[in-house]
């Protein structure tokens, strides 16, 4: 078994799309900014993020045609240098909602949400630092 992807729900495809290609920087796998899906990889590893328009998957379960309401997920995102990132990204129109700061010993974190409110974690792994 392998893990292939993490997929969100979505409502406003196009914002969230140019959320996860333009402002965290991953790379869109076909260019589908209209959607109803698309897989974003980073420059590094094998795991994705996808988004799916929320009304294709309510299609199959009705269940999700209703309003998403509260936290349902967290993406994580290991970043080399944390706080360069976190200075580009807020430079084309990310807004920080804590960090960077240490988090444990290990690990030292930053928190952001998608146009969605799906929350964001960048991690900077202390320990590869050598």
């Amino acid at each position: 078994m392998e893990l292939a992807q993490v997929r969100l729900l979505v409502t406003d495809f196009a914002a969230c799309y140019r959320f996860y290609a333009e402002v965290l920087g991953l790379k869109p796998q076909s260019g589908a900014a209209d959607g109803p899906y698309e897989k974003f990889s980073p420059a590094t590893g094998s795991a994705g993020i996808a988004l799916q328009d929320r009304s294709m998957m309510a299609e199959v379960l009705d269940e999700l045609g209703d309003t998403a309401t509260g936290h349902r997920s967290l993406v994580v995102l290991r970043i080399d240098d944390l706080d360069t990132y976190c200075e580009q990204i807020a430079s084309r129109g990310a807004t920080l909602l804590h960090g960077p700061a240490p988090m444990t010993d290990r690990m030292r974190v930053a928190h952001l949400k998608d146009p969605e409110g799906n929350l964001v974690e960048l991690q900077e792994w202390l320990l590869l630092r050598g």
